[in-house]
C-alpha cells in the first residue's frame, strides 16, 4: 500500500470533503422543511393537495436517483440558457454548475423519502395528547408547533438519523454531474497515480467517520429530547 501521495493531494482532499459535507447540510435542511409540507399535506390537506403530495412522494421514491439528477443536468439545466436574460443576471454563475442540480436533485429526492417518514410519525402521536391541547383552547397552528409537530420528530428521530446517513451514501452520484466531492477526488488520484486501492480506502475511511459522527450527534439529540408518556 502506497500512501505517500496523500500530503500532495491533501488540499484537494479536504475540497473534495467540503463539497460532500456541503450537499448532506443543504439537501437535509431544506428537503426535512419541504418534507413536513409534504407530510402535512398528506394528512389534513385538501383532496386535490394530497393527491399532490402523493403523487410526488410516490414518483421520487419510485425511481432512481441517478436517473432525477441526470433528468435535472441534462434535460433542464440544457433549457436555462434559453430563458431570456438569465445569462446576464447574478444568478446565473450559480445555476449553471453541477454543484446546483446536485442539491436540488437530492432535495427534491430527500423531501420525498422523509416526508413518508413524517407522515407515519404525525400519525402515531397519541390522540389524547392531541386532544388535550385543544381542550386547553390551542389553535390548529398552536398544536402543531408545541405538541404534534415536535412529539412526532422525537418518534421519528432513530428513522431520521438512518435517512440522513443512506443521503450520506448517495452524494457521490454528484460526481456524474461534473462535481469535485470527494469521490470525484479519489477518481482523479486514481487517474494521476494509477493507484486504485488507496484513495478509495481514504475516502471509506471519511464516510466511516462521518457517519459515526452523525449517528453520535442524533443519538446525543435523543437522549436530551425526553419521550413523553
Amino acid at each position: 500500500m502506497d500512501f505517500s501521495w496523500v500530503s500532495n493531494y491533501w488540499p484537494l482532499l479536504v475540497a473534495g470533503a467540503t463539497q460532500t459535507v456541503l450537499l448532506l447540510v443543504i439537501s437535509v435542511a431544506l428537503g426535512f422543511v419541504l418534507a413536513i409540507g409534504l407530510a402535512l399535506a398528506q394528512i389534513g390537506g385538501p383532496y386535490w393537495l394530497r393527491w399532490c403530495a402523493k403523487s410526488y412522494c410516490t414518483c421520487l421514491r419510485g425511481t432512481p436517483l441517478l436517473i432525477q439528477l441526470w433528468l435535472l443536468y441534462y434535460g433542464v439545466g440544457s433549457l436555462l440558457p434559453m430563458i431570456p436574460g438569465l445569462r446576464s443576471s447574478f444568478v446565473w454563475p450559480i445555476v449553471r454548475e453541477g454543484f446546483f442540480f446536485a442539491a436540488v436533485s437530492f432535495t427534491l429526492n430527500y423531501a420525498a423519502y422523509e416526508a413518508e417518514v413524517l407522515r407515519g410519525a404525525l400519525l402515531a402521536v397519541p390522540k389524547g395528547e392531541l386532544e388535550a391541547g385543544r381542550a386547553f383552547g390551542m389553535t390548529h397552528l398552536t398544536l402543531l408547533r408545541r405538541i404534534w409537530l415536535p412529539r412526532a420528530i422525537r418518534i421519528a428521530l432513530p428513522t431520521i438519523t438512518g435517512e440522513v446517513v443512506l443521503q450520506l451514501k448517495a452524494t457521490p452520484l454528484a460526481f456524474t454531474v461534473t462535481v469535485m466531492d470527494l469521490y470525484a477526488v479519489a477518481y482523479k488520484i486514481r487517474q494521476d497515480t494509477l493507484l486504485v486501492y488507496e484513495p478509495l480506502i481514504v475516502v471509506t475511511i471519511f464516510y466511516l467517520c462521518l457517519t459515526i459522527v452523525i449517528t453520535r450527534a442524533f443519538r446525543i439529540v435523543e437522549s436530551q429530547v425526553p419521550a413523553r408518556r
